[in-house]
């Protein structure tokens, strides 16, 4: 969320800039480029997880596994867990509350750390977003 916040005002820049570019072809050579660029970067950053996940330093290739787990466990607690510690615990007498997950922020990690940021940006960027 946070890259996206500071993405987005640089896109519309460039995307501004482009569209003064009265030669279309041009201004399309000019999107190809900015395209490789930015699969250049993403190319970059698999090859980095790639020497992450070869690491044996726990610290190096273990904190995507943790935070995995972790955005499972809470996605677990938030829709499976919960409502049925909450009834076992209700039946039981008890009246206090229960853990609650902000599920919107475990969601949006989560789905930053399979990659759906990335197709959400790619849809909006095709106008697919619909």
């Amino acid at each position: 969320m946070i890259l996206e916040g500071l993405l987005k005002p640089i896109s519309e820049v460039v995307n501004k800039g482009l569209s003064l570019i009265p030669d279309p072809n041009k201004r399309a050579e000019i999107e190809k480029e900015l395209e490789l660029a930015a699969m250049s970067l993403q190319q970059g950053q698999i090859d980095i997880n790639k020497e992450e996940a070869k690491s044996a330093n726990l610290f190096v290739a273990g904190w995507r596994p943790f935070v995995g787990w972790t955005c499972g466990f809470g996605v677990a607690w938030a829709f499976l867990l919960q409502p049925i510690a909450i009834f076992i615990l209700k039946v039981s007498g008890y009246t206090g509350d229960t853990p609650n997950v902000d599920i919107a922020n475990l969601l949006a990690l989560l789905f930053g750390l399979l990659g759906m940021g990335t197709l959400r940006s790619f849809d909006k960027k095709n106008g697919t977003s619909k």
